[in-house]
């Protein structure tokens, strides 16, 4: 990417005004959009000269339109890379930067203030009471305290409970604004898969939406959830919100699920705002039981039962089917998986991985087969164990990882990731998908909390 130009000093002095005071806002085309609409699109007590951009490959270079950004911005604001918030800070005279991307490890969230400190500015991270929403219809929040603990199938088991007991739950997504076009993603809504198409969904996008659609839950994302929460309250019996990474929710919940991942002990009191989740969940799943070593298990058992001793706790698996094992029983493979999971979310391997080894594969490493970007993507997420992260935020790295999957020597593709990236993309070799669910362990389960859930918020079900 080339280097971007900052404004000069003249155009500088001309444009700020000096009594408000001067924010950038740090973060990843999610949390950062929302923070800037509730609290700081009309309130001229402050003037957000830039946002920053990083975690997603190829969002930054960007400007945050009029359309969004209101009467004080009417010229839209700039999006920029995180690494040039020193120039940035230099030339806005910056005396305030806001930290609202997520999922990050304590020592990062450390390492940024003592960056964000060195350079002047103050930091702050703003919290629930400032940036959630109220709806007028009851929610339930399906959160974790890290990327990949099993939100997406937790968020579907929560989804179908609700459609078997004769309620209309309407789903809203924790944002994933790549499109270079902000406007085409203030308010979306979807309820068939020709959607996807319409919005030009990202792989990310499609791996979360499509198989909620597929239940027959409609669906909304988008960049304005003001908006968004004013559409869906209009066909919703209750509202269901399905966080991102491990975002604390956007509104108000009247139930909040948390789920923790055994596999990561200590990660539930170990990164931001994953922790925030734990300390505010009604309901704490432990999932992946089943494949955990049973010592991790206690570990995280006992990290709730001293941080949020309050919560109900429910144990959970999500077992794996593969569509076809004998297209790689012995076979030579490569294993495309859920991105996020396994770049962010610090994964080794995901649920691809597991079930090719139950298989009896032999795992090939993909590294020697990468193009483009998906080769920088091994080169900064060094701690993948011989599996290809299913990138695909636009269609050049789209492109890129069917180039990379297809270049394989190998007998087979195992696909873990929610989708199926056949619909997507020419693979030149036999595939098979790996799917999972959420399945509960002993009592209480879901439906015995969704139960109560009914019975306190008077809601009329065919039960």
């Amino acid at each position: 990417m080339k280097p971007l130009s900052i404004v000069s000093k003249t155009h500088k002095e001309a444009s700020i005004d000096m009594t408000r005071t001067r924010v950038v806002i740090l973060g990843a085309a999610g949390r950062d959009f929302h923070v800037f609409n509730v609290h700081f699109r009309d309130n001229d007590r402050y003037e957000v000269v830039a946002f920053t951009a990083e975690q997603i490959p190829g969002i930054g270079d960007r400007k945050y339109p009029p359309e969004l950004s209101g009467d004080l911005y009417p010229e839209g604001i700039r999006i920029y890379p995180e690494k040039m918030l020193p120039e940035l800070v230099d030339k806005f005279d910056v005396e305030q930067c806001i930290l609202a991307y997520s999922d990050l490890s304590y020592d990062t969230v450390g390492h940024k203030i003592a960056w964000v400190n060195s350079l002047g500015p103050d930091i702050r991270m703003m919290g629930p009471r400032t940036t959630m929403l109220k709806s007028k219809k009851p929610v339930i929040a399906v959160c974790a305290v890290r990327t990949g603990c099993g939100k997406s199938q937790t968020s579907r088991r929560v989804n179908k409970i609700l459609l078997d007991i004769g309620l209309k739950p309407v789903n809203i997504r924790h944002p994933m604004p790549y499109d270079p076009d902000l406007t085409t993603q203030i308010a979306q809504r979807y309820e068939v898969l020709e959607d996807l198409d319409k919005y030009r969904c990202t792989i990310e996008e499609r791996e979360e939406y499509e198989p909620m659609i597929n239940l027959g839950v409609t669906l909304y994302a988008g960049i304005d959830y003001d908006r968004i929460i004013e559409q869906a309250e209009q066909e919703a019996d209750v509202i269901t919100w399905d966080g991102g990474n491990n975002d604390f929710p956007f509104f108000e919940p009247d139930l909040m699920i948390t789920i923790v991942d055994p596999h990561r002990p200590g990660h539930e009191i170990s990164y931001y705002p994953g922790e925030t989740n734990l300390r505010m969940a009604d309901v704490v799943i432990i999932n992946k039981v089943t494949t955990a070593d049973y010592d991790d298990i206690e570990e995280v058992r006992e990290n709730i039962l001293a941080t949020n001793p309050e919560a109900v706790i429910i144990e959970a698996a999500s077992p794996l089917l593969i569509d076809d094992i004998e297209k790689i029983k012995g076979k030579s493979v490569i294993i495309v998986e859920d991105g996020p999971t396994v770049t962010h979310g610090d994964m080794p391997y995901g649920a691809g991985y597991i079930a090719a080894r139950k298989a009896g594969a032999r795992i090939v490493d993909p590294r020697p087969y990468a193009v483009g970007s998906i080769k920088d993507t091994f080169e900064k997420y060094y701690h993948l164990e011989n599996v290809l992260p299913a990138m695909g935020y636009g269609k050049t790295q789209m492109k890129e990882l069917q180039e990379t999957i297809n270049k394989a020597d190998v007998d087979a593709v195992v696909i873990g990731t929610p989708i199926d990236l056949g619909k997507l993309m020419k693979i030149n070799k036999p595939s098979v998908r790996v799917r999972y669910d959420l399945q509960e362990i002993g009592r209480p389960n879901l439906e015995d909390v969704l139960c109560e859930f009914v019975k306190k918020h008077n809601l009329v079900t065919t039960l």
